[in-house]
């Protein structure tokens, strides 16, 4: 077709249909989800996620994400001085988001074997450690952050965590379903409580974990450039890989999300990188953390070159 022979309606219409064109090619900018990463725990680590921030010269992070020691239950309770450091950061601007990882059981990396989780699972799905979820209610209120994403009981379909599913699903389930009743029962708190398995199989498959609609709000997925020689095309379409996270959430009509991603067993893999972006770019999760440290990251890590190229022109 000319469009010299169309008049000038017709030759707006094509000029308007080849800009589109053009912009379908593009790569789609990522930073309309909040994005964060985990650059450490400590209060000086919240500069540092700023600096990540201006390392990439586009919008600033807008979740920080940082973990509750497992060791013993004081520290499960919300102990750490470093919460402060963050709950300011979180407190400075409305918009952003605090993600907090904690764990459901003490000895949380011991390797307990499973007659020990199942028992403990047990006792917790009979009530007997509500009271120490309902102190981190207590404290997260009182540090000004009572809208603090829960992250709880992370990883659960794995083996790596006490508080996995594995070894008894029911009472893990029963036990979720106490935690988030407990922290929901404290005075002036806004929780918001994740479910977050990793991509795939791993020990058990996660929906066996869900522990219903009622007591989770945001459905989440850990991500990571593994096993060893897989491509992006498997991460998506394995069992219980990132196609049936979105699907699974939108399901059940629950944002999604993505607090732990990042590079690991492959190296410097742009290909992956390229591939989880572009992911984000085009499923809308509600926020996404990259773990910003060797052997996962790409501006804490300089061995990844390639990648951390990548990651910065398309989160720009």
């Amino acid at each position: 077709m000319n469009p010299s022979r169309r008049g000038p309606l017709a030759l707006a219409a094509v000029l308007l249909l080849l800009a589109s064109a053009c912009t379908t090619r593009a790569p789609e900018p990522v930073a309309a989800s909040a994005y964060g990463a985990y650059v450490g725990y400590e209060p000086a680590d919240v500069g540092r996620l700023d600096a990540l921030g201006a390392w990439l010269g586009g919008p600033p992070p807008r979740v920080g994400h940082v973990y509750l020691p497992g060791d013993r239950w004081s520290n499960i309770e919300g102990a750490p001085g470093y919460l402060e450091s963050w709950a300011a950061w979180r407190r400075a601007d409305p918009r952003r988001m605090f993600v907090l990882n904690v764990p459901m059981l003490e000895h949380t990396e011991a390797h307990l074997p499973d007659s020990t989780v199942r028992a403990e699972l047990r006792r917790g799905a009979h009530g007997d450690h509500d009271g120490h979820f309902r102190t981190l209610a207590r404290r997260l209120a009182a540090l000004g952050v009572p809208d603090t994403i829960v992250v709880l009981g992370w990883e659960m379909n794995g083996t790596t965590y006490t508080h996995r599913c594995g070894p008894d699903p029911a009472a893990w389930k029963a036990y979720w379903t106490r935690i988030v009743r407990a922290m929901r029962s404290v005075p002036g708190q806004r929780l918001r409580f994740e479910f977050t398995p990793n991509r795939g199989r791993d020990a058990i498959p996660w929906p066996r974990c869900y522990p219903g609609d009622g007591v989770v709000d945001i459905i989440g997925m850990d991500a990571y450039d593994a096993p060893r020689g897989l491509s992006f095309t498997d991460h998506v379409t394995e069992p219980y890989g990132l196609r049936a996270h979105v699907r699974f959430a939108r399901a059940h009509r629950k944002p999604f999300s993505y607090q732990e991603w990042g590079l690991y067993e492959n190296g410097d893999d742009p290909a992956y990188m390229r591939g989880m972006l572009t992911w984000f770019a085009r499923e809308r999760p509600l926020y996404q953390a990259i773990t910003d440290y060797c052997p996962h990251g790409v501006w804490g890590c300089r061995a990844h070159q390639r990648s951390s190229a990548v990651y910065r022109s398309r989160m720009r």
